[in-house]
Order: C-alpha cells, then structure tokens, then sequence
C-alpha cells in the first residue's frame, strides 16, 4: 500500500495557488500569498532556496535579476544584502518595496492564515540538495500541522534528506516531474511519496492512471485554461497548481 493511501498526511484541495496567486502579486512574496487568501484559495505552492549565509528564501530563480531590482545570484548575497532588494516593483507600482520573504517570516504568515503549503526544495544548478533541506524541512514541519504540508522537490536527495527527518505520518513528500520517466515508482518509494507532480502539458492519461492505482496522490502544474484542464480531473488529479487560481471552478 502506498502512504497515499495509507496516510493521506496532507489535505489538499483542489486547486493551489501557483507562487501564491502570481497573476495579482509578484511571485513568491507575502503579497502574493496575501492574494491568494483574499481570493479564498487556501493553499500555495512556493519555492525556498538558500542564500549563501544559508538563509532559507522564497524564491525561484538562479539570480534575482528577473524578479527584482538586484542582478546578483541567490549564493552571493546573505541576509542583510538580499534584505535591500525590491521584489516587487517588476510587477507593478502598488508592490514597490516588497521584499524577498525569508522562509521563516513567509511561514509565519501562513499559520497566521490558516493556509496550507506546498514547499518546494528548488535546487538549481550548483547548489546542495542536502544543506536546503536540512536548513528548510524542520522550520516548515514546526510552522504548519502535517495536514497543512507538502514538501515537493525534483531533486531525489533533497526528498531523502527530508524523509530522514520526519516519518510519513509526520510529512507528505511530493515527487516532482516535467515528464514522467520510466523510473517514477521506484523514486517514489524510496522516499515513501505522498504524491507525483506533473508538468500537465506531457502528462498523458495512461500515466495518470498507473499513478493512482499506485495509489499516490496526482498534482498537475502550471495550468491556466478550466477548459483544458478539465478532463483531467475525470482522470484522477488531486489538486491543480495555478497561477489564476481563481479562474478553476471546483471540479465535478
């Protein structure tokens, strides 16, 4: 039996928001979390990633050049330097000075709401899988109840450092993809997944039915169109991750 099924850890709705809601806030910001309860969504997917003094930061990118008015990469800058940027200016004149929200600050506000996570360890190239989820895994485990938590990665050691630090009854881990690869059930279970992610433009309804009756539970990104979507949840996905949430009406 797979944890799945054998202990649904996280009570996931149906649609999640994407970065929080990224179409009315700048992504990964408390602004866009904000958003999203505003909008009655209840639970967001968000990135967190190390600066090189080894704070947790909710953030995407490599660099912050694309979302900030910075141009350094994430390892080069520490708390302080990262505390100066503007993250919010980019998307528009209502969010200059928001800042790029450290972890711990981003699940303080999340349990002030009542929202639920979907954390994802983002590890881009050159950073420690390891020292990330060391470093983020335990602040989210105290912040949010396990009904509350996901933890999400592409990365296979940063899932089996996060297994290690907490049973299946105590975290759901979720298994990210852009495309399903023929190993999928094999990763899944070293790390006793909860659920599989998927990239929903190269997931086919074959796969989607081989993941359910493995018994995990199924999370499509990042989808934008309730139309085209909709067939998918007659195949068995869980929750959508979107970056206008708003626009999904519930499933049927």
């Amino acid at each position: 039996m797979s944890l799945a099924t054998a202990f649904p850890a996280a009570a996931l709705p149906p649609v999640i928001g994407h970065r929080g809601y990224s179409r009315r806030a700048p992504e990964n910001t408390q602004a866009a979390v904000r958003a999203a309860h505003r909008a009655g969504i209840g639970w967001v997917e968000l990135d967190v990633q190390l600066l090189g003094d080894g704070t947790p930061v909710i953030w995407h990118d490599r660099d912050v050049s694309r979302c900030s008015n910075g141009r350094s990469r994430l390892a080069r800058l520490d708390q302080e330097s990262a505390a100066r940027l503007d993250a919010g200016a980019w998307f528009g004149e209502a969010f200059r000075g928001e800042p790029i929200a450290t972890l711990t600050d981003m699940l303080a506000l999340l349990a002030s709401l009542g929202m639920g996570l979907n954390l994802e360890l983002k590890v881009n190239r050159g950073r420690d899988p390891l020292a990330l989820a060391r470093q983020a895994v335990p602040k989210a485990l105290a912040a949010l109840p396990p009904e509350r938590l996901l933890v999400s990665s592409f990365s296979q050691p940063a899932l089996a450092v996060a297994r290690d630090i907490a049973p299946p009854e105590a975290l759901a881990l979720g298994r990210l993809y852009k495309r399903l690869p023929a190993a999928w059930a094999s990763h899944c279970a070293a790390v006793e997944a909860f659920s599989v992610h998927l990239d929903w433009r190269y997931a086919t309804r074959s796969q989607l039915g081989a993941i359910r009756r493995a018994g995990y539970a199924v999370l499509c990104y990042t989808a934008n169109d309730p139309a085209a979507f909709a067939p998918f949840w007659q195949w068995g996905v869980r929750s959508v991750i979107s970056d206008e949430p708003a626009a999904f009406p519930p499933p049927r």
